[in-house]
């Protein structure tokens, strides 16, 4: 959780507090199946067989307000997970991949700069906005060269499974965070509990599994709206289905990547805002999370400009402040560290730092994510046990 204003910083800064991270998680799970070299930090007990199910946007306290629409989960034993910054996709499963938060694992964004490369979208792997594919000139193992979790966990004998759609089989995402585990390519609901339920059933198994359509239907309608709360009563009985079928000694584990929340009329368009771009080289991000890089000598107008101009609509850092602030965890590599942009800016309330004419399609959306409020940060850890 975000709590009490960093005092290393002379602006206002929110810093991380103790609650588990979401990088914590596979970790945990491995160590109680005794894959040697991990810690278990949410003190679990000894299993045969684990899955970490994870719901792509499945905010902490969305699921608590929509609770009457998925019963299995709120009644399952959980606890908050903070996610980390930026509370977004890439960063989540490269979370989950690599057991280490985002200052180490390099993916700090929905977008960012690579130095030598420009941009990149990390979902499409793609220069953004509109640019080539980047594969030959950015190599996932290069992007993300540390060792997975998935392939520690089969260099030490368990039997280690990707359960995910079919068309991510081969994206550069999954084999920048994902290589090393068996990759199960799924069409629906109905077939990623099966394969999920038949990996449990083998011992000393472990397999991650995604779904994506919940944080599909927040963007597009709004996190709470009716297809919203019709999806999660699915994503309960998908839920429920593999509850029902785990044997005695295998363990669920229900996580998510980000909250969601509705971006409200403050939303400002910093393509149809010029003074917010002059001395600004490139703007990464997403609307709740923004990098921006600035150029030679420009950085102190820049940081001006941004933080009168917002002023409380969000908290605008330099990437020393919210390094220090611990916003991407304990440590960030100097291989990450460029990728940071020389200001970090995250918004505040429902506010959301559009970009209407270079990413129309990502502006039209009305659930965002990103930031620092808990309705982003805090995601479940629902867990339950085969008897």
């Amino acid at each position: 959780m975000w709590g009490s204003p960093c005092q290393a910083v002379f602006v206002d800064l929110p810093s991380p507090q103790s609650q588990p991270h979401l990088a914590q998680v596979v970790p945990s799970v491995l160590a109680a199946l005794d894959v040697p070299g991990y810690a278990d930090t949410l003190r679990l007990p000894p299993i045969t067989s684990a899955c970490v199910l994870l719901i792509d946007g499945l905010g902490w306290e969305l699921l608590e307000q929509f609770a009457e629409d998925a019963p299995v989960l709120a009644a399952m034993s959980r606890s908050p997970l903070q996610v980390g910054y930026p509370a977004t996709t890439v960063a989540g499963l490269a979370a989950i991949g690599t057991g280490v938060t985002s200052g180490e694992h390099g993916m700090t964004g929905y977008t960012f700069e690579v130095p030598g490369v420009g941009v990149l979208n990390a979902l499409r792997w793609a220069g953004h906005p509109g640019g080539p594919d980047l594969r030959e000139q950015l190599p996932p193992e290069d992007a993300q060269p540390l060792p997975t979790t998935f392939a520690r966990a089969a260099a030490a004998g368990v039997d280690s499974a990707v359960v995910s759609d079919a068309q991510f089989a081969k994206s550069a995402l999954t084999e920048a965070v994902q290589r090393g585990g068996r990759y199960v390519g799924v069409f629906a609901l109905g077939d990623l509990a099966a394969s999920i339920v038949q990996i449990l059933q083998k011992p000393r198994s472990f397999c991650y599994g995604y779904h994506s359509q919940l944080d599909m239907l927040g963007h597009v309608y709004g996190p709470g709206s009716p297809a919203w709360r019709h999806q999660l009563k699915h994503v309960d009985r998908l839920v429920e289905s593999i509850v029902d079928s785990l044997p005695a000694g295998r363990m669920l584990t229900v996580v998510a990547d980000h909250g969601m929340i509705a971006l409200d009329e403050s939303t400002v368009d910093l393509d149809a805002t010029p003074w917010l771009l002059e001395g600004v080289r490139v703007i990464a991000g997403e609307a709740r999370a923004r990098h921006v890089y600035a150029d030679n000598g420009a950085m102190d107008d820049v940081l001006a400009v941004w933080r009168s101009e917002l002023g409380d609509r969000a908290w605008v850092a330099t990437r020393d402040e919210a390094i220090d602030a611990g916003w991407f965890g304990h440590r960030v590599s100097d291989r990450v560290r460029p990728r940071i942009g020389d200001l970090v800016v995250a918004a505040r309330d429902r506010f959301g730092m559009v970009r209407r004419t270079a990413e129309p399609i990502e502006s039209s959306l009305i659930g965002q994510h990103g930031s620092l409020t808990t309705a982003e940060q805090l995601v479940p850890l629902a867990i339950a046990y085969g008897s």
